[in-house]
């Protein structure tokens, strides 16, 4: 019997303001696997994100979604997150007034349907924070308030540390961060790797597949899918730029 994909994403168009960003995708990840999506500035890779997500500002024109075989295109942002869906932002906004350890709480009863309390969750975020090398009184500060940028990412990992999402996306993680954070944030993505969980890690550079190996890997360009392969097309893509994967438009 033929599993449902986790994931499946077919012939997607997406706009933003009347403009075109992705222009016929077509993408399927599978429970157990990691993808990464590789692409030059400007090709609509952090798009991809959003729309997954439920953007509101992006409107998606033609093509589906389906999530554990479900359509998603019409599903709120937070049902999205409580279908197990998590999005690793590439620049984390600041939340003055909301503690770590309080959005947490939020984000997890959200995802569970279970109230738990602040103790409760403490000691969960404990474990986690443990684990992902973070002082305990990280917990107590405004989220992302005064932040550095590795401490913004780690939020991040944390945060997805403690959903267990079933399906997450991580737009650019290593933006920004020195090779320790690098790799405490690739450490808390191999943790939660497993056989029924999902990744898709959209990045610019290569650095980060050097501490996670991806199953697949896709060179991502003016909003399309333009070569697929395995672990190894990120090493070619170091090496010789996407410049051989850009479209050319023919003169008129």
């Amino acid at each position: 019997m033929l599993q449902t994909p986790l994931l499946e994403i077919t012939d997607l168009h997406a706009s933003v303001e009347g403009t075109e960003i992705l222009k016929g995708l077509t993408l399927t990840i599978g429970r157990g696997e990691t993808h990464a999506i590789m692409g030059p500035n400007g090709s609509g890779k952090s798009t991809l994100a959003s729309v997954l997500m439920g953007h509101p500002a992006y409107e998606v024109t033609h093509g589906s979604i389906l999530y554990k075989g479900e359509d998603i295109v019409d599903l709120a942002p937070e049902k999205r997150g409580q279908a197990g869906m998590f999005l690793g932002f590439q620049y984390p906004e600041e939340i003055p007034g909301v503690s770590v350890v309080n959005f947490l709480r939020a984000a997890l009863s959200n995802r569970e349907g279970t109230d738990y309390t602040v103790l409760e969750l403490r000691l969960k975020v404990a474990d986690a924070m443990q684990e992902l090398g973070m002082d305990a009184s990280f917990a107590d500060r405004y989220l992302n308030e005064g932040f550095s940028g590795g401490e913004r990412k780690r939020n991040e990992i944390l945060q997805m540390t403690v959903l267990e999402p079933d399906f997450a996306v991580l737009d650019e993680t290593d933006s920004g961060l020195d090779i320790d954070a690098l790799r405490i944030v690739a450490e808390g993505v191999e943790r939660l790797r497993n056989d029924d969980r999902g990744f898709l890690i959209i990045t610019h550079y290569q650095r980060m597949l050097d501490y996670i190996t991806p199953d697949f890997v896709h060179v991502f360009v003016d909003g399309q899918i333009v070569e697929s392969g395995d672990a190894s097309l990120a090493d070619t893509i170091e090496s010789d730029g996407y410049d051989a994967y850009r479209v050319e438009v023919p003169a008129g």
